[in-house]
């Protein structure tokens, strides 16, 4: 398969098991960390299973970052046709705490705008070429229909992620083969979500994989978890 695909956060968790998912497809993989040592190392060893995986640096908080990526892709002549936003941040300060504005601009920053940042970067690429897929990687606090549950600037900022997936879906709606979706993992056994989490990172993948691979008669625009349509 003659396709790249993208994974930020990817250097752990979830995201390091969509890389390996993914390049078990075929697909190239640019493993996106913020510690470039740290993607390296991990990299290193899905090739080591045989795997096409090579680490980029890459902090979705930075507009810097992102562009200095996207300078090396292109100076390489390398595209972008799978790019999973996984990179993300847990702030459970309380809104109105001492530290609550900073905790809701901290998460806004990575989960709202590295998102934002990626796919101005990488999807009118897509467009461009006819084929690609965008996956939010959400979560069911953001959801009004589960009740927005969870720390406040967590929640809002996947709240705002997944108006962001329905409003680029509606941007790339004439690129019939261009899809852009959101998905909740579920309660993953990641640092993130501790070790009493219910779902392994196999699992927690999963719908990413499923979203980041669709058919071009597959569903874009909308709200996954265990390839399921979820509530907003």
């Amino acid at each position: 398969m003659d396709r790249t695909a993208l994974v930020t956060g990817a250097n752990r968790g979830i995201g390091l098991e969509v890389c390996r998912a993914l390049a078990g497809r075929g697909l190239r993989v640019l493993l996106g960390a913020r510690d470039e040592a740290l993607g390296e190392e991990e990299a290193g060893r899905l090739r080591s299973e045989g795997l096409a995986v090579r680490a980029v640096p890459l902090d979705v908080g930075r507009d810097a970052s992102v562009a200095a990526l996207v300078g090396r892709l292109d100076g390489a002549g390398e595209r972008v046709d799978v790019l999973v936003n996984n990179a993300g941040i847990y702030p459970s300060d309380p809104l109105l705490g001492p530290d609550g504005e900073r905790a809701l601009a901290e998460a806004l920053a990575v989960n709202l705008l590295g998102a934002v940042r990626t796919c101005r970067a990488f999807l009118p690429g897509m467009v461009t070429r006819g084929h690609g897929r965008v996956v939010n990687v959400s979560s069911g606090y953001g959801s009004f229909g589960e009740g927005l549950e969870g720390p406040a600037a967590y929640a809002i900022s996947k709240a705002a992620l997944n108006a962001l997936t329905v409003k680029l879906a509606e941007e790339v709606r004439g690129s019939p083969d261009v899809k852009v979706n959101a998905v909740c993992p579920g309660w993953v056994r990641t640092r993130m979500g501790g070790t009493g989490a219910s779902r392994s990172v196999e699992r927690g993948a999963e719908t990413i994989v499923w979203l980041a691979t669709l058919p071009e008669d597959g569903p874009s625009g909308g709200f996954f978890r265990d390839r399921r349509a979820i509530p907003w």
